[in-house]
């Protein structure tokens, strides 16, 4: 399991990430590419340790990159996977290394130790966006993130492969485009719901949760399952609570996620009739990271409204009692 800073017990500092690259400094890393070194019909390789970041990448790249995406499998917990010697020989021939960083994947700085050798460019989500080990790792849920990873990205595009510029700021402009749905669809719901109680089983969907404004509650207990620790018997009563007696208007959970406690919870939400809606922390097949997150905000607000419905139903019945 990823571990996640704890607010109440502090921070477990795990393996500390080396220095790569800022966004400032995004194309200055790029450079040890090397100016004109692929040819007119040669793809720039790259490594992107999570599909999501893989997709931007492809993106941006067109037919001009080779993509390997290391975690992708939608119906896999990613808190299990083990690097295998095909990772290790994907990144060791890799011009362009993309991962989160922020702990959510220390497995890749150790490959990336391993193979120091190689001549390439490394962009870290978590560097660009100052984010630590300790720190709600989910950097793609906040919509804030791809922005700054897709402009360190074309830039690194650009020191490796100068002479196709303008198709890589055509495309950087393109996807910068298509990320404004996303942005109207939080206002939209930002509009209609901030301040409305929620709970989750994990802070997976946590930076998008916060876009919004919703009022998220049971933060020690999702805290606990991050850090694969066991809630306190009053903090288990109090998530207990909110469901049954439907203090909050949906239940987030992680469907990527087979803890006991998890499924436990959305049985308890499913017969207290308070809406849920799964989230997954890897893109799904099929789509694009624009279309899986406003598929999830759709879900969020189909969940919302249900909610709402089922407030005021509960309110209607005790004034008639």
């Amino acid at each position: 399991m990823k571990k996640f800073g704890s607010m109440l017990n502090g921070a477990r500092h795990a393996l500390k990430l080396s220095k790569t690259v800022a966004m400032g400094a995004a194309a200055a890393a790029a450079f040890t590419l090397s100016h004109g070194a692929f040819a007119a019909d040669a793809k720039i390789p790259v490594v992107a340790a999570e599909n999501f970041y893989g997709d931007v990448v492809q993106q941006l790249g067109g037919d001009r990159v080779d993509v390997t995406s290391i975690l992708s499998n939608p119906d896999q917990d990613p808190h299990l996977f083990e690097a295998s010697p095909k990772t290790a020989r994907a990144l060791q021939h890799a011009s362009l290394v993309v991962y989160n960083g922020a702990d959510y994947d220390p497995w890749m700085a150790k490959l990336l130790a391993a193979s120091k050798g190689s001549n390439r460019a490394t962009i870290v989500a978590a560097e660009l966006t100052g984010k630590k080990s300790g720190d709600n790792p989910h950097l793609w849920y906040d919509p804030a993130t791809m922005p700054k990873v897709a402009r360190a990205v074309s830039a690194a595009l650009v020191a490796a492969d100068p002479a196709h510029k303008s198709a890589y700021d055509a495309n950087l402009a393109k996807f910068l485009d298509s990320l404004k749905p996303i942005d109207a669809k939080v206002a939209d719901l930002h509009g209609r719901y901030a301040g409305v109680p929620v709970t989750a089983t994990e802070p997976v969907f946590g930076y998008m949760s916060d876009a919004v404004g919703l009022s998220m509650r049971n933060l020690r207990f999702q805290l606990a399952t991050m850090n694969d620790t066991e809630a306190s018997a009053a903090d288990i009563a109090a998530f207990e609570r909110d469901l049954r007696e439907k203090r909050v208007r949906v239940l987030i959970y992680n469907s990527q996620a087979t803890e006991a406690l998890t499924k436990r919870m959305l049985k308890l939400a499913q017969q207290s009739k308070v809406p849920t809606m799964s989230v997954t922390e890897t893109e799904p097949a099929g789509k694009t990271y624009q279309t899986w997150m406003l598929t999830q905000l759709d879900a969020l607000g189909t969940a919302l409204a249900a909610g709402g419905a089922n407030a005021a139903a509960s309110a209607a019945k005790g004034k008639t009692q």
